[in-house]
């Protein structure tokens, strides 16, 4: 079966279930979106990783990244690799002394680790087929264009850049890393604002 690479489009709140996230990839030369519903630990994680964000103590993926490095276990891949009863599986593909290893994860938990080892998300055409979804221009824009004011949080709009960059560093240090993502948004929203 022939593999297709994806990549992250957006990461926000899940409309259907109000409680989690959901993960959009996009395939990299089609049109094709495969939604994921995840838990907020786990899109905390990406958000996290995604951000490039650096916690005061390590986060569990990190943990797991950083023993993979230890023992000198790359990630080469990630392969969203069956749909079974609307639950998606995943494996990371890893190269350890030219040997090939397959660990098998959970979805969520797989692309936490591609974005931190900045590898390749893949799916095969059956997997598309059965849950992905064709988003047209316009409403693909008008998503990522909501997910961008829910995540800019407009609360913070009120605030100073020296006031946000000391807030940042306080939610950071509490480990609060949702809100550290929507103030880290509000700055970057700024900054590109004044360029």
């Amino acid at each position: 079966m022939k593999k297709i690479e994806l990549e992250i489009v957006t990461l926000s709140h899940s409309i259907s279930q109000s409680h989690n996230y959901a993960v959009v990839l996009g395939e990299m030369e089609g049109n094709r979106k495969l939604p994921i519903v995840i838990g907020s630990f786990e899109a905390q994680a990406i958000a996290v990783a995604m951000e490039k964000m650096n916690p005061n103590r390590p986060l569990t993926h990190d943990l797991f990244k950083n023993t993979m490095d230890t023992f000198d276990i790359e990630i080469k891949e990630v392969v969203i690799n069956n749909l079974l009863d609307g639950i998606f599986y995943a494996r990371l593909i890893c190269s350890r002394n030219g040997e090939t290893i397959e660990i098998d994860s959970r979805t969520s938990d797989a692309i936490a680790m591609a974005v931190r080892a900045n590898c390749p998300i893949f799916t095969f055409d059956f997997i598309l087929e059965s849950a992905g979804v064709i988003l047209e221009e316009t409403e693909e824009k008008a998503t990522t264009t909501t997910s961008k004011k829910e995540k800019s949080g407009n609360s913070f709009n009120q605030y100073s850049m020296e006031a946000l960059n000391k807030m940042l560093e306080e939610v950071l240090a509490d480990e609060d890393y949702e809100k550290a993502a929507k103030i880290r948004d509000e700055i970057n929203k700024r900054k590109e604002t004044n360029q």
